[in-house]
């Protein structure tokens, strides 16, 4: 599970808030102040929406966090913090991911939306490879 959130031929085939969406950007400098840079793209926009940030911390298998902020224009936001923990249970791996220090709720609930549907691709490539 920790490869899917670090290798780009793995995000490549889930990062994305939508099954019918793509993923043309997946950059990862995988180590701590290394940078990354992530886009998914509906097919029918002429335009990606890329997210970046800097990595704070790596502790594989367990623990990535790192910064997030829109490469978009128009997009001003402050930087977040997202949080993802790869906890060990019998025979298969629980994710928390946390996702904080929005300016608002409605920032809030609209990247909880976004991240609902990236696990939900990723669960599906997860079955499907």
């Amino acid at each position: 599970m920790f490869d899917a959130w670090t290798q780009p031929q793995h995000l490549f085939n889930w990062w994305r808030c939508n099954p019918a969406w793509v993923t043309p950007v997946a950059e990862v400098d995988l180590r701590v102040g290394g940078k990354y840079r992530l886009g998914m793209q509906d097919p029918e926009k002429d335009q990606p929406w890329v997210a970046t940030g800097e990595f704070r911390v790596i502790d594989p298998p367990a623990k990535l966090v790192y910064t997030w902020a829109w490469e978009v224009p128009g997009m001003q936001m402050p930087d977040t913090l997202v949080i993802v923990e790869f906890n060990e249970v019998p025979e298969q791996t629980e994710l928390v991911l946390t996702h904080e220090q929005f300016p608002d709720a409605a920032a809030t609930a609209e990247h909880n939306k976004g991240w609902k549907g990236c696990l939900s691709v990723l669960a599906g490539s997860l079955e499907s490879g």
